[in-house]
């Protein structure tokens, strides 16, 4: 029997964002962009829970990406969309970094994953947010 885990967020990228791409996609010029949001909208995968954040993407869905908040060292949020979805980008100890985009609710998603994060690193919140 393992630990369960409580979700906090877990579905794709928020509908606007593929919904103005398509509408850029009549311009030629915006063309690379719109493909690149069908692609999100059809195999990006957000699961945010109170242990991890895991992100399915890639080529019909075949990569996997989990990273444990002990890791975070900041979290960044940038608005998109007139502020109704943004995206997140999560530095990790290692300085990689973990892009989610077009993700739903954001300010809650950032606001959970810094809190989580603070909590584990034992830092404080203005460390984490950036």
């Amino acid at each position: 029997m393992g630990i369960r885990e409580e979700v906090f967020y877990e579905g794709g990228p928020h509908i606007g964002d593929l919904i103005i791409n398509i509408l850029l996609g009549f311009t030629v010029i915006c063309l690379p962009l719109t493909v690149a949001a069908i692609v999100r909208a059809l195999w990006l995968r957000y699961r945010i829970t109170d242990r991890r954040i895991s992100v399915t993407g890639g080529w019909q869905g075949r990569d996997r990406t989990d990273i444990i908040y002990s890791e975070v060292v900041k979290v960044v949020k940038v608005p998109r969309g007139l502020g109704y979805w943004g995206d997140i980008v999560v530095t990790l100890r290692d300085g990689s970094r973990l892009e989610l985009r077009s993700m739903p609710r954001f300010r809650e998603v950032y606001d959970h994953i810094a809190q989580k994060a603070a909590d584990k690193t034992g830092k404080t919140l203005d460390t984490i947010k950036a």
